[in-house]
Order: C-alpha cells, then sequence, then structure tokens
C-alpha cells in the first residue's frame, strides 16, 4: 500500500460541500464525475466512506480520495502556519 500525498486545504467560508472540494482541488475534471464517484462510496471523510455529495465539511475534517489525503483548515490556520503562533513571544 502506498503512502497519500497529503494536502492542507484552507476555508474561507465556515464549510465547503464535499463535491465542490473534490473540484476546487482538480481531483475530478467535473461536479459530476465528483457526485458520481461519492455516491460509488470512493471516498472516505474522517475514516468512514460517504456517500453524500453536498456533505459539508468543515475544519479538522479529513478527506481520502484518489492517493490523496486532504485536511481542512481554516484561514486562521493558514495564519497562523505562516506567521507562526498568534501569541508574541515575551
Amino acid at each position: 500500500m502506498s503512502a497519500l500525498e497529503e494536502r492542507l486545504v484552507s476555508l474561507n467560508t465556515p464549510f465547503i460541500e464535499l463535491d465542490k472540494l473534490l473540484k476546487r482541488e482538480d481531483l475530478v475534471s467535473s461536479g459530476g464525475e465528483a457526485r458520481y464517484l461519492i455516491s460509488e462510496g470512493l471516498v472516505e471523510v474522517n475514516g468512514q466512506v460517504e456517500t453524500r455529495k453536498r456533505k459539508k465539511l468543515y475544519t479538522g475534517d479529513i478527506v481520502v480520495f484518489a492517493g490523496f489525503r486532504l485536511e481542512v483548515i481554516g484561514t486562521e490556520d493558514v495564519e497562523q502556519e505562516v506567521h507562526g503562533s498568534s501569541h508574541p513571544s515575551p
């Protein structure tokens, strides 16, 4: 079994729907393809097979599909990663 390619996926909204995430990350060529693959049980969310095409994903959710592991993070998480801790050093 090969290792999954990991990606951080940042949100600037409270959530993203599963089919839209796969499309946005260029893992599928169309929304229709995303919906079909999800309905066939080929996508996992947080370790469980997910067949709801419009499942809402929030910060902290993990999606596994086609050799990729996507971790959903919020924009505040991106800020901390880029600038380090949000607390100034003494």
